[in-house]
């Protein structure tokens, strides 16, 4: 179990009065333990882990959970109840955002001697600075983006469709050495590009329309999150006059971005830029988000953030227009937060480009 990670849990039941934290989260799981299985239970208190997990997945532990114990279990509840009776605990806390009311209420059957304490913004930093290590994969994935779409693009051009290029670069990344996709890319042009989440299509690109590409792949559980808008042929001033507005958005964030910043203050210098412009309402979601063993991770970059960045963290910058039935620009580069400001990950040029 990595060191960070214990003086975590060290602190947390400390703080929050605990005997012992259970953890169903496999995310949380991978980032305590090194489990990279899709089924178990990482147990702490106070100089003792223990894993748990099932026939399919024992020996793979044996070789990657770092615990004092693990035990193989036919019923995962049962399990726990027996170590915690066992351990004889009084209170235990749990992921209150992964927990189901089902689960929860099974548990508290099981264990009638429990008393269980639903932690949520409690867990939230557990991931949040990242380690030179998680670094490393991080700078990586980016890196299999970079070469992936220097790759793809001189295939992109009028005629091709939004899903070609999208299966281009899946088949491209994989070829790298990416293990999957971070998510369903985003490949939009034309009126699509205002659709932020608009998935690749079958249509077809044309010229004087903007194609934004938002892609990303997985290093060793770790993920890369990028996007690119291009101008695919001539475009016209309107389409021109979002992406410059974008850009120095982008730009602006990533120049003033650094250490004890609150996210709400980082999101709203795109953000009021961006509404000088006179295009605030066309920005509709927050500037950026954690990113790590999950491509949505704490910490979330918006108005309504009460958080600050710390050194080490991993967030994305990418502000956005989007304009209905015209089109949009996103513009997004993965930065990690440093002594005195930020370093991009992510290193594709997002200046202006016409294919």
């Amino acid at each position: 179990m990595n060191e960070r990670g214990i003086l975590f849990l060290d602190d947390l039941l400390k703080t929050e009065q605990l005997d012992g934290l259970l953890f169903f989260s496999l995310p949380n799981i991978r980032y305590l333990s090194g489990f990279t299985g899709t089924d178990g239970v990482f147990f702490y208190r106070s100089n003792e882990t223990c894993f748990l997990t099932d026939s399919r997945y024992i020996e793979q532990a044996k070789v990657q959970v770092k615990a004092d114990r693990i035990l193989c279990y036919r019923d995962k509840l049962q399990a726990i109840s027996e170590l915690l009776a066992e351990t004889a605990l009084g209170k235990v806390g749990f992921e209150a955002e992964i927990v189901t009311v089902a689960l929860y209420e099974r548990l508290r059957k099981l264990s009638a001697a429990i008393d269980w304490r639903p932690l949520s913004r409690q867990l939230k930093s557990l991931r949040a600075v990242k380690s030179a290590e998680e670094l490393r994969l991080l700078r990586r994935a980016a890196e299999l983006n970079r070469q992936a779409f220097e790759a793809v693009l001189p295939l992109i051009k009028v005629g091709i469709s939004e899903h070609d290029v999208a299966l281009e670069l899946e088949f491209t990344l994989k070829r790298l050495g990416g293990e999957a996709n971070a998510f369903d890319f985003i490949v939009a042009s034309g009126a699509r590009g205002a659709l932020p989440h608009g998935v690749a299509s079958d249509k077809r690109l044309a010229g004087g329309e903007l194609l934004t590409v938002d892609f990303g792949t997985r290093v060793e559980g770790y993920h890369s999150d990028e996007t690119v808008t291009l101008a695919i042929g001539q475009i016209d001033g309107n389409l021109r006059q979002i992406f410059d507005i974008v850009l120095e958005a982008h730009d602006l964030a990533i120049k003033v971005l650094q250490p004890g910043m609150a996210l709400a203050e980082l999101d709203a210098v795109a953000r009021d830029f961006i509404n000088r412009k006179g295009f605030g309402s066309n920005f509709g979601h927050g500037l950026g988000h954690g990113v790590g063993l999950e491509i949505h991770e704490y910490p979330g970059v918006s108005p309504q953030a009460v958080d600050t960045l710390v050194e080490g963290m991993v967030v994305t910058v990418e502000p956005g227009v989007y304009l209905p039935g015209r089109g949009g620009v996103r513009i997004e580069d993965t930065v990690v937060v440093t002594a005195t400001g930020c370093e991009l990950l992510t290193s594709i040029p997002k200046t202006f480009r016409q294919i």
